[in-house]
């Protein structure tokens, strides 16, 4: 930085006059720099019997709400990524989580358990192992259990991305559960994809399809297989809008991804983070030189910017199903995406992720 033509003395007062007032030089870095994003990574040996025991602590009610444990970046305390709030949540047989509404959206990917159902504006969504359901902003919804056994689901939220622009509204329903009107109905009306009601609009920012089953979703990704490939995510399909055939949220984006035997793919960068959820299989991620292990259930973050790459070296597939906060990125034309070049798209491994150092 060049200095001005005043003295050192002039410059410390006029310094200390923009603090009077509030200002701050632009050309200074003064203060604490907002935390980055970190890549991490949550073992489901180790979360799995924290989020059962959380069965014994709490029970959703209209205090609690949801028995949630939230995986907190250890570089930002709160959210998963700076747009993407991340938690496992718990719903014992006979239990109700009371019908709300939050401008914040929501995903719920099921990771185990039956019998058990979300019911969003009026229509009822049974879920099962691999199934996405969509909450979108201000919309009515209530899980309730019907069965015998726990279910945990993976809940996305765009939190930390509401609540920076100040925009977070919450309002419960006057009754635990809301009226249900139908059951499935969105899969009925809107599940054919290439094909939807003429007569209805479609400008909403968000899916109308609700619940996206996985035996459907494994059927195309199967086939998807048969035919072509990424070379940075190998078999990647991002669940769409049927109407619009664009990303189901406004702010967040859901992908399911197959890394077949014996894939190592290229290394890229882009400017959207993602969260996650190891559905099946064992394999690899290299994020910015480290590597990290996964096995079923784990769950890991890809900050934004952050070179990564997969890879399985055994001789079963895995799938991933990631949410991703491309959607917000590419409409307001902020998404770059680079590949690396050196040591034929590989990068070199600089360490092993060994959990958190405390």
């Amino acid at each position: 930085m060049t200095q001005g033509k005043v003295s050192p003395e002039e410059l410390e007062r006029f310094y200390a006059s923009t603090d009077q007032a509030s200002l701050a030089p632009g050309w200074l870095r003064r203060g604490e720099e907002r935390p980055e994003v970190v890549p991490f990574l949550w073992k489901w040996s180790e979360v799995e019997p924290l989020v059962m025991r959380s069965g014994e602590v709490v029970t959703p009610d209209r205090d609690v709400q949801r028995r949630v444990l939230r995986l907190a970046n250890p570089a930002l305390g709160h959210g998963t990524t700076h747009t993407i709030s991340a938690a496992l949540q718990l719903l014992l047989p006979g239990e109700c989580a009371p019908a709300h509404r939050h401008t914040p959206t929501a995903i719920r990917w099921i990771l185990q358990g039956e019998g058990v159902y979300t019911t969003v504006q009026g229509d009822k969504c049974y879920m099962e192992r691999g199934d996405l359901v969509l909450t979108p902003s201000w919309t009515w919804h209530d899980h309730n259990s019907e069965g015998d056994a726990p279910m945990i689901w993976l809940d996305g939220l765009d939190t930390p991305l509401v609540h920076n622009l100040h925009a977070t509204f919450f309002e419960n329903y006057p009754e635990d559960e809301q009226p249900v009107t139908g059951t499935g109905e969105s899969i009925q009306k809107y599940a054919s994809g290439a094909l939807r009601p003429a007569w209805e609009d479609t400008k909403l920012p968000y899916s109308q399809l609700w619940h996206y089953k996985w035996d459907r979703t494994y059927d195309a990704l199967w086939n998807l297989a048969q035919v072509d490939s990424s070379p940075f995510d190998d078999v990647a399909m991002e669940y769409s809008d049927p109407a619009t055939g664009g990303s189901v949220l406004a702010t967040m984006a859901c992908w399911i991804q197959l890394i077949r035997p014996g894939i190592h793919t290229r290394a890229h960068r882009h400017t959207t983070s993602a969260v996650y959820q190891v559905f099946e299989g064992e394999g690899y991620s290299i994020i910015d030189g480290q590597r990290f292990d996964w096995s079923p259930g784990d769950l890991f973050v890809v900050p934004s910017w952050s070179w990564h790459e997969f890879g399985n070296d055994s001789s079963q597939e895995a799938i991933l199903f990631s949410i991703q906060d491309n959607p917000v990125i590419k409409s307001l034309a902020l998404f770059r995406e680079e590949a690396y070049e050196e040591n034929a798209g590989h990068q070199s491994v600089t360490g092993k992720f060994s959990g958190l150092q405390r």
